[in-house]
């Protein structure tokens, strides 16, 4: 089996679909933290209807879908925060696909897309307890820095400079 990666539409069945997979699994892995508790479906909703991703669309922004022997298997987006910074987001494996070198062929993509939008440097953020994704933020070449927004969620910040 093998990898592509392509751009996709932000709203697309299946760009939708992995949001929701992305969004259920991070705001579950949150409340099961601090709460205990699986996020509440109503609350699950409202969050992956107020975050359409329609800042992943061209001219500003891409949305990256990867397929592992054609099938989607997660997403990544990068969007022009300004004139030459871009910010990556949506990193996600789904849990079946993770371990096969996926991870960092979309990452991999998502740096050419910042690139072909003009931008020389990404940026991200992501919480403490995603632990997986800063791991391989950091062997990726990222490096830990301040904060560039303001999140709530947010408590670690990277950046790299793009070549």
């Amino acid at each position: 089996m093998t990898w592509t990666v392509a751009p996709e539409a932000f709203d697309s069945p299946v760009a939708a679909a992995l949001w929701r997979a992305y969004y259920t699994e991070v705001s579950d892995r949150w409340y099961l933290l601090h709460e205990g508790r699986r996020t509440d479906p109503d609350e699950l909703e409202r969050g992956i209807a107020a975050h359409t991703g329609d800042e992943l669309s061209p001219p500003d922004g891409q949305l990256l879908v990867a397929r592992y022997g054609g099938e989607p298997a997660g997403s990544a987006g990068v969007r022009l925060l300004e004139a030459t910074t871009a910010e990556l987001t949506r990193v996600f494996l789904r849990p079946g696909m993770r371990g096969r070198g996926g991870a960092a062929l979309l990452v991999s993509a998502a740096e050419d897309a910042a690139r072909a939008l003009g931008a020389t440097r990404l940026v991200l953020d992501t919480r403490a307890d995603l632990t997986e994704a800063r791991a391989l933020y950091a062997r990726l070449g990222y490096t830990e820095t301040g904060p560039y927004k303001e999140d709530a969620y947010a408590e670690h910040w990277f950046r790299k400079q793009l070549a």
